[in-house]
């Protein structure tokens, strides 16, 4: 059994069994998104501090890789704007060789998480959290590229903010002048390709006339520089065991991000397609694997980017060999066109990640969240807060949390204990009997509540609870029953209960709910029954 759950985490034969079918479709797909990717790959590199060539070579090996060992069929990965978010304050700090062993690190917890079989934990992410954590990197994104896009360099903070501001107040003229011009001219012709030409891959356009425009008139802006012919020998990555244990809190934040990341894209990918489901287990093995070899090559971590996989479905990719695809045609572009990618001004791909960032959170999806419910608005703004005040990772969690809050509480708030007249004609005594009826969720959220409405009670001297209709039971509210019948024996009041549900029974057997009963005759199945000797008891105590 472990075998065969080791092999579904293997590419197979089946991965590819309909390419006879849909290889030139996959092939366009993968020209077409290999296009779109080139200027988003450099660009991510230089923000994220690692370099124009390790964005490329990411995109090349990682996104081979993970279309090869990753479990959606049309998954495009390579480097992202949430890793440069994540990375770059860990590039200025430990420097860029920490870099392969940051790959190396987070890609075995990653492949680790998906040996294990926690791929499915991403489902627990709510929504407002997944768009909260967005839109704070869509804003830090775009704050990244204020210091490329005014010509200067990026501030002492680690905060993007603040940063931006630090760097804008170096600027000098005229290269903010002309940085500044080349990241207009980007925005337009982006903006003008998605009116008027969606199709046509706007920000490749924008990187090839703001290039001739820059080597035309020779304009003083910074460039990419010099990049190699080909792609890097594979290395090893380097460092002690001092090293390695400084990097493994960054390399789980890394790793956290790529999982969280790489799964929302692979499941929102399925969503729009009609290329089968997505293995979760198995992504997350292949994105693991996609940022080790990465690293062993000079990239940065990888990820899945919905972006890319996007534009690769809408070109008709089917296959895992529209990815690959993209891979080779990329590799083609640094074989043979490294010279040409070198004179790419640096401020032309600030300009578009500008665009990017912009486009990472639609208005109507914001306007959704805010307003659905108030619970979740204020989950979104909190999670999109933090984001980009503290830490991505930080965010989540928080995120998490402030959900979780307010799902409980609305858990709580559904739960009730009702009292409730006794079935039947009224007979003497009825007055000194009470029947409490819990339904909803009795868990530590709501079980202070009951105790307090049962506590209320005077002149009674049977109380019969009904738990028929309890749904939800939890150790706390299981202890909380106990305590409170053995305060209200304490108090000379007999308690029935009636209708523990089998699926509860063990739980409130082991908490003490059965031993905390006068008697074993004391819990029922039946309500008559219950209510038959709660009357006899009040009969009994009247005649005494």
């Amino acid at each position: 059994m472990k075998h065969s759950r080791l092999l579904a985490l293997l590419p197979s034969r089946t991965d590819y069994r309909a390419v006879p079918r849909t290889w030139r479709a996959d092939l366009l797909a993968g020209v077409t998104v290999g296009i779109v990717a080139l200027p988003l790959a450099l660009a991510f590199g230089v923000s994220s501090g690692a370099g124009a060539e390790s964005g490329l070579v990411t995109a090349i090996i990682a996104g081979i890789v993970a279309a090869i060992f990753g479990g959606s069929n049309v998954q495009v990965s390579g480097p992202t704007g949430a890793m440069v978010v994540v990375l770059a304050p860990i590039m200025a700090v430990q420097g860029t060789s920490a870099l392969a062993l940051v790959c190396l690190l987070s890609g075995l917890i990653v492949l680790l998480a998906g040996v294990l079989r926690l791929g499915r934990t991403i489902s627990y992410i709510p929504w407002p959290v997944i768009e909260g954590f967005t839109l704070g990197i869509a804003v830090i994104i775009f704050l990244q590229q204020v210091p490329t896009a005014t010509g200067t360099q990026p501030g002492e903070s680690t905060n993007a903010a603040i940063s931006a501001v630090q760097a804008a107040m170096t600027a000098t003229w005229p290269k903010l002048g002309w940085s500044l011009l080349l990241v207009a001219i980007v925005v337009v012709i982006m903006l003008a390709s998605m009116r008027f030409a969606p199709r046509f891959p706007g920000s490749l356009i924008a990187i090839v006339v703001t290039g001739l425009l820059v080597a035309l008139l020779d304009l003083p802006v910074d460039l990419i520089g010099e990049l190699p012919s080909g792609l890097p020998a594979p290395t090893l990555p380097s460092g002690d065991l001092t090293a390695v244990a400084g990097l493994i809190g960054p390399a789980f934040a890394v790793a956290a991000l790529a999982a969280i990341e790489s799964l929302l894209a692979a499941r929102v990918a399925a969503s729009i397609s009609d290329t089968g489901p997505y293995d979760a287990d198995r992504e997350l093995v292949g994105q693991g694997l996609a940022s080790i070899a990465a690293g062993f090559f000079g990239g940065m971590p990888a990820t899945g980017a919905i972006a890319r996989t996007a534009v690769s479905i809408r070109a008709g990719a089917r296959t895992r060999v529209a990815a690959i695809a993209h891979g080779l045609l990329l590799l083609a572009v640094v074989l043979v066109g490294a010279a040409v990618v070198s004179r790419i001004p640096l401020a032309a791909l600030a300009g578009v990640l500008m665009v990017t960032a912009c486009r990472m959170v639609a208005p109507a999806t914001v306007r959704a969240v805010l307003g659905s419910t108030r619970s979740d608005a204020v989950v979104f703004v909190i999670t999109a807060i933090v984001t980009v005040s503290v830490d991505l990772i930080y965010a989540v969690l928080i995120g998490l949390l402030a959900a979780g809050f307010f799902a409980l509480r609305q858990l709580a708030k559904a739960s009730g204990v009702h009292r409730e007249e006794l079935p039947g004609s009224v007979q003497p005594g009825d007055e000194r009997i009470a029947v409490f009826r819990l339904e909803g969720a009795l868990f530590f959220g709501a079980a202070e509540r009951m105790m307090e409405r049962v506590s209320e009670m005077r002149d009674i001297e049977v109380v019969v609870i009904r738990m028929s209709q309890l749904q939800i039971l939890d150790a706390t509210g299981a202890q909380v029953i106990t305590d409170m019948i053995h305060s209200l024996e304490r108090r000379g009041i007999t308690v029935l209960v009636k209708g523990i549900q089998p699926r509860h029974l063990q739980l409130a057997e082991r908490v003490g709910v059965m031993a905390s009963l006068r008697h074993q005759n004391h819990l029922f199945t039946d309500l008559d029954a219950a209510t038959a000797h709660a009357r006899s008891h009040v009969a009994r105590a009247a005649a005494t």
